[in-house]
């Protein structure tokens, strides 16, 4: 199939990106990587008067830390998140490592060279990593319009199945993630039908222990409902104490008969609360021990 007809336009810099949004509204579409874009202009589930490319816009990739604060462009690349990450951050300190993890789930190599940041953030597919890594890493995404900034946490971004909060003339421009203290250990796992596809069921979890203690975890979820899902009443259980196995499992089976997700082609809903709860467990073990740091790949 072929796209609707559209008018293209391709701004330089960022101002002029929003000074299109305020014009055109919801008339305008922004295209980054083109991975989920495309294939809706194809099947014409998406009919944009205008396309506004922002592949030539100057300014908008990049990673590097300021303040204790990783800060990733909205335009920079999943591979590059996935390759670059531990080259810019020494050591991937402070749990940033979990979007290395998360990169590296995501399709295959020639998506993630294509693929951005802030247009799988944009998309919010409910069944994405990226999504839950920066939800679990309590990270900040910065929105701009022509008359300014603002930044919102994932729990207001995301709203819904490809749902944000992103205004008609707003445009994400970048990824702020607060370092983790030392003692901080990432994991992702996922269940997915096959490599590269998405997750039917995906946990990112982050957690920090000192003298044996938990003393700060963040947890998220994904394919599981109809956003990134937040596992707060796990952090609460993990919070000060010994992360033992009963505990982990006991904390996970509670949290997983909570969900509701729904049924679909690939299974039942009580076949997700299975996986959740069994990838919780998987997640929360590896994220306090020492396997914590490495990439799990997809089961």
């Amino acid at each position: 199939m072929k796209p609707a007809p559209f008018d293209y336009l391709a701004p330089t810099s960022v101002e002029e990106t929003l000074d299109v949004l305020r014009e055109h509204g919801d008339d305008a579409k922004v295209l980054a990587g083109g991975q989920s874009l495309v294939p809706m202009l194809n099947f014409r589930l998406a009919r944009p008067a205008v396309l506004v490319d922002i592949n030539r816009v100057v300014g908008l990739d990049g990673i590097d830390v300021e303040d204790d604060t990783l800060r990733v462009g909205a335009m920079t690349r999943q591979r590059a998140l996935e390759t670059r990450l531990s080259a810019a951050i020494p050591g991937s300190a402070g749990g940033w490592g979990l979007l290395r993890e998360a990169a590296g789930h995501i399709g295959h190599l020639h998506i993630r060279a294509r693929g951005t940041i802030g247009g799988s953030l944009a998309h919010a597919d409910p069944a994405a990593e990226l999504p839950a890594a920066v939800t679990a890493l309590g990270a900040t995404l910065v929105l701009r319009t022509a008359d300014g900034a603002r930044e919102v946490g994932p729990e207001e971004f995301f709203e819904g199945y490809f749902t944000t909060c992103l205004a008609a003339d707003e445009l994400l421009t970048q990824v702020r993630v607060p370092a983790w203290p030392a003692g901080t250990r990432s994991c992702l796992v996922e269940v997915s039908r096959r490599r590269g596809d998405f997750a039917q069921v995906a946990v990112a979890a982050v957690v920090s222990v000192q003298d044996g203690r938990v003393t700060r975890a963040g947890i998220a979820l994904a394919g599981v409902a109809p956003s990134t899902v937040q596992a707060p009443a796990i952090v609460e259980g993990l919070l000060g104490q010994v992360p033992q196995p009963d505990t982990i499992a006991e904390l996970a089976d509670d949290f997983a008969a909570t969900l509701d997700p729904l049924s679909d082609t690939h299974g039942p809903a009580e076949y997700r609360r299975a996986l959740a709860r069994h990838l919780l467990r998987r997640a929360l073990t590896d994220a306090t021990g020492p396997g914590g740091t490495a990439v799990a790949p997809a089961a």
